[in-house]
């Protein structure tokens, strides 16, 4: 067994390191950034052929039941963790919350027949979800679609049934749009919708626009484009229909380092006033516990700090390819500074000289 080195300069565990363990780690939670953590893991493992990380894709709201329940050894989510939540893993003091990376929630639609790219403002999103437009040749959507036909056809909205961060983005930017929605619908990880049909995780609303024609689905830009999927650009507040890239991602990720502090780092992305930003954007986040209670070993300790460094650094590179927006500069140093934080029985993981 790995034994951690005391004091300060306390040493990550690096690839040959723990070569020649059998070292198995667990995570669990969204499904917003299931592609690119299955990606990671892939990659990682090439070089750390001795340890075994499987991730299961069951939604924030599932992945921060199990961080809390000790289930898992770290937790995927969309939405940063609350208050309630942040108390049951005891506070501020006793967790790392991580960015990850950045990535876009878009309107997929099914409309058969229809080319051309469909236009959506935030306002008219939120009156399809609340049911105030139900058909597709609504005036409103007519009015900014000039040159697209729109069918006699009725909108039937597509939403998730489980727990999720994905809900929590799409509610909360559709929120910043409509005081109806905001009062009405509401937001969080899980809502009351008023019409339409639900679906677990993206997979499962993929699948509902998919197969139902006249369907409008909020899902994660790297499942409409895997799936082929339809969707549409949403005017920002600078005025300009902008289509969901991780280069219009990242614009939205432009300026929010500064208020990333401490170990438990969370900035809200949708609606940046920034005029080539897409306003349904959010970063997504790993969450662990800062002295990590949920590992057995020196070197599951080792292995999951050097995994997470390994994948908010090297594994950025993954990430565009999979329509992802990488973290800005400014963001990945604070990411460091917090991973430079986490402990294994109050000894220190991470080389000073990183």
């Amino acid at each position: 067994m790995i034994s951690l080195l005391s004091g300060a300069a306390a040493i990550l565990a690096s690839a040959s390191a723990i070569v020649g363990l059998d070292v198995r780690l667990q995570g669990a939670g969204a499904t917003f950034p299931n592609p690119l953590y299955q990606r990671w893991v892939s990659e990682f493992q090439k070089s750390h052929p001795d340890v075994r990380i499987d991730y299961q894709s069951i939604g924030s709201g599932g992945g921060v039941k199990a961080i809390t329940e000790k289930t898992v050894q770290f937790a995927g989510s969309d939405a940063p963790l609350n208050k309630k939540e942040l108390a049951a893993l005891g506070g501020a003091d006793d967790v790392v919350q991580i960015p990850t990376c950045a990535g876009a929630v878009v309107p997929a639609y099914n409309l058969p027949g229809v080319t051309g790219e469909v236009k959506f403002t935030g306002e008219i999103l939120a009156d399809v979800f609340m049911g105030k437009i139900s058909n597709w040749n609504d005036p409103r959507l007519a009015e900014i679609n000039k040159g697209i036909t729109l069918p006699d056809l009725a909108i039937t909205p597509a939403w998730r049934s489980d727990g999720s961060g994905t809900t929590f983005v799409w509610t909360n930017y559709l929120a910043t749009q409509s005081e109806t929605f905001k009062g009405g619908v509401g937001t969080g990880k899980q809502v009351a919708w008023p019409i339409g049909q639900g679906g677990k995780g993206n997979e499962g609303v993929s699948a509902i626009v998919q197969q139902t024609p006249g369907s409008l689905g909020y899902i994660e830009l790297n499942y409409a484009t895997a799936n082929k999927i339809a969707f549409g650009s949403i005017k920002n507040t600078a005025g300009r229909f902008v289509r969901a890239t991780p280069e219009s991602v990242s614009a939205a990720g432009a300026g929010v380092a500064e208020g990333l502090t401490g170990t438990v780092l969370a900035a809200d992305l949708w609606n940046q006033p920034i005029e080539a930003a897409y306003p349904a954007a959010a970063f997504t986040y790993i969450i662990v516990y800062k002295d990590l209670r949920t590992v057995k070993t020196a070197s599951e300790a080792e292995a999951l700090v050097s995994f997470l460094w390994w994948a908010t650094h090297d594994g950025q590179a993954l990430a565009v390819d999979l329509d992802y927006a990488p973290l800005a500069k400014p963001v990945q140093d604070r990411v460091g500074k917090a991973i430079k934080a986490i402990t294994f029985q109050g000894q220190p993981l991470h080389a000073a000289d990183r």
